[in-house]
């Protein structure tokens, strides 16, 4: 649909690179997108494609390689990826989320040894945070990093990668002992480089296999066993331990408006089908969508799409400006999330008994849309960033 989502103010450069991806997006993702998400299929061949338009080196500077664009033209990119098949968008997203991070707090060296190949997607990355028994309070995490002569060893379960098998670099948080009296300062982030694949993949690090998903298929979301795994200091993010914790939630922050922007390609998605299937369907003699009970619907549906995309483009542009996000990021991030779902929802209903059939493609989107719901903090923890963050602005003077 072109009237919906538009973006004012791109450059020809941007506007190029999109118009790039959603090609690509309708010719090679949506055709191809039932078969392989049914068949819990990992989109190697699209993945090729993602590498050969440089979309792996999207943000990372141009001298290590990439094509230096800012963090909207990313989020607009995984909209249109969204669009096609969410599982597609993942298979980018952490990596993106961990290159930012080597980008924004890596040491030089760790920025030549890894961005370079990052860029070409040689190298592809996957960050961990969660796990087992770990909800939204990170500070309480228990895998452990114990310093030794050498470097550091790693004890511990990690939960919810993704791209945990199909990544050979994790962006990890764990604890060590800084002697500080906060948990999270005690917390530190390692770049851990792996082979790909399952099982046992270098010595004391498993990766048990894929976690079967309700959706989000194709994409593989994996736990991660560190048993004794060795590891040296200078695989420290930034060489600084105990500040794992602001780097994490500095990618995290640009997480959520990825995922705000994966929660706009869905919703247009859904948009799409229910406008085309309304307009086909005829009911008493007439196409549904000149029911005005179905009419009013597409409406609503319409005006959320576009509130959730313009919400995540402010939140975008205002951190590659180098303002503070973090409560325009859980702004978007809640209400592109919300709003998606109940667009989708809305959409499976204008589809009637039909929408209930995995032959068409809103069942996909209906098992899609919750992922987004929890994924780089649920709603309420969206609300709880956002209202510390209205108070702190707000503060009373009384």
């Amino acid at each position: 649909m072109a009237r919906l989502a538009q973006t004012a103010g791109l450059t020809d450069v941007q506007s190029e690179i999109l118009a790039t991806v959603r090609q690509f997006v309708d010719k090679e993702v949506i055709p191809r997108a039932q078969e392989l998400e049914h068949s819990d299929t990992y989109p190697a061949d699209i993945v090729e494609g993602m590498k050969e338009m440089g979309l792996f080196g999207l943000t990372i500077p141009e001298e290590y390689g990439g094509l230096g664009e800012s963090l909207l033209t990313y989020a607009l990119v995984v909209e249109e990826i969204a669009r096609g098949w969410m599982s597609v968008s993942g298979v980018i997203n952490t990596h993106f989320i961990v290159a930012h991070m080597i980008k924004q707090h890596g040491t030089a060296e760790q920025k030549q040894h890894f961005l370079p190949r990052m860029a070409t997607g040689e190298v592809r990355g996957s960050f961990s945070m969660s796990e087992p028994d770990l909800g939204s309070d990170v500070a309480a995490i228990k895998t452990r990093a114990r310093k030794t002569d050498d470097g550091y060893v790693i004890d511990g379960s990690k939960m919810w990668l993704t791209n945990g098998g199909s990544s050979n670099l994790i962006a990890l948080l764990v604890k060590t002992d800084e002697g500080a009296e906060k948990a999270h300062q005690n917390l530190t982030t390692f770049l851990i480089e792996k082979p790909e694949g399952f099982g046992e993949v270098a010595p004391g690090l498993t990766i048990p296999g894929k976690i079967d998903k309700m959706g989000y298929k194709g994409v593989d979301t994996t736990e991660a066993v560190f048993d004794g795994y060795k590891v040296g200091a200078d695989k420290v993010l930034g060489e600084a331990p105990g500040k794992g914790f602001a780097y994490m939630m500095d990618g995290v922050e640009v997480g959520r408006v990825n995922v705000a922007a994966r929660a706009c390609g869905i919703a247009i998605r859904a948009f799409e089908l229910a406008v085309e299937y309304a307009q086909q369907r005829k009911t008493f003699g007439k196409a549904i969508a000149e029911h005005q009970a179905i009419a009013f619907k597409l409406a609503e549906m319409a005006t959320k799409v576009e509130a959730a995309h313009l919400m995540m483009v402010n939140a975008a542009r205002l951190k590659d400006s180098g303002a503070r996000n973090d409560v325009e990021a859980g702004m978007a991030k809640l209400i592109a999330s919300e709003y998606c779902a109940e667009v989708t929802q809305d959409s499976f209903r204008i589809h009637g008994g039909y929408g209930y059939s995995k032959e068409y493609e809103i069942e996909r989107l209906m098992r899609e849309a919750p992922f987004l719901l929890i994924g780089e903090g649920t709603s309420e923890i969206q609300k709880t960033i956002i209202s510390r963050g209205l108070l702190r602005e707000y503060k009373s003077r009384s």
